[in-house]
């Protein structure tokens, strides 16, 4: 399950800004036909913040629902308030999502006491399988390979973890702890053959939303270590890719997706849509891609 490329999701709305139902579950259905593994809705890309505990829940019905058991859906659990988690693991669990993506708090600090005894909680509502997001650095919470691997012994439906940056070292010093324990999944967009190349078993990929074909060829162009085909498709990606990397990645991505006619780009406040030069160069990036599209190799 944790294998291969999954889709972290955007959130489409409607003109009032209401959760357009009809679209997040034709999207979640292209999105199966064209290759990935796995589809990670309510996350930073889905503008989790923006919606209501009863919106997520709705999101996920709508998730599971239509894809069922082609794809799991693998939504990620986060609250600023732990029986709020628990409560939305169990809802996961309830409507039939097949695995859960465990975020700390995010506006905690790195306490390993309590956000020990967060993560902990949550796990131990479920026996769904997990994937723990270590989401340093912008979050300040750091999970240590030593952390890891007290929380992997105590929960067997432990199975991966999420890595936010590439570092050989770490996942060598993981490695050296629990040796294949656990599979190591990476969040990296503009470094994903990098990441693939130093261990990495899954992507949670973000430009898949408007290029699903590209990103599952290109992952599986790394894993077979196909070097010219890999090469060529990550040039050409690499210019969108980058696009996740920066703070606006939410409206980029989303902009993207319109102009592959597979969205809208409407965002939520405190979002506000794209203009000036930013929309201009990001409409210029964009475009050169689709011009440029290449064909790929099977």
């Amino acid at each position: 399950m944790w294998k291969g490329v999954i889709s972290a999701i955007t959130t489409p709305f409607n003109a009032d800004l209401t959760i357009d139902h009809g679209a997040l579950a034709d999207h979640c259905r292209w999105l199966a036909e064209h290759g990935v593994v796995g589809i990670v809705p309510v996350g930073s890309l889905g503008e989790s913040s923006t919606l209501s505990h009863a919106e997520k829940r709705q999101v996920l019905e709508t998730c599971v629902g239509a894809v069922g058991e082609r794809v799991p859906v693998l939504p990620r659990i986060s609250a600023l308030g732990t029986p709020e988690a628990i409560a939305m693991a169990k809802h996961a669990r309830a409507v039939g999502c097949r695995g859960l993506m465990v975020t700390p708090p995010y506006d905690h600090g790195n306490d390993w006491r309590e956000i020990r005894a967060h993560v902990s909680a949550v796990m131990g509502a479920t026996d769904l399988p997990c994937m723990l997001y270590n989401h340093r650095p912008p979050h300040r919470v750091e999970f240590r390979p030593e952390h890891i691997a007290e929380l992997a012994a105590e929960f067997p439906h432990l199975e991966a973890l999420k890595e936010p940056v590439i570092d050989a070292s770490r996942i060598g010093a993981i490695r050296d702890l629990l040796g294949p324990r656990l599979e190591i999944v990476v969040c990296v967009e503009d470094t994903i053959v990098e990441a693939v190349r130093a261990g990495a078993s899954g992507w949670i990929a973000c430009l898949v939303n408007a290029f699903p074909a590209e990103s599952v060829a290109l992952y599986r162009y790394a894993q077979e270590r196909r070097e010219r085909e890999t090469s060529e498709l990550y040039s050409w990606f690499a210019p969108l890719l980058r696009m996740d990397t920066l703070p606006k990645f939410v409206q980029l991505i989303k902009l993207t997706q319109e102009r592959v006619g597979r969205g809208t780009s409407r965002v939520r406040p405190p979002r506000l849509p794209l203009e000036g030069d930013e929309l201009r160069e990001a409409l210029a990036t964009i475009e050169n891609a689709l011009a440029t599209r290449p064909r790929l190799a099977v």
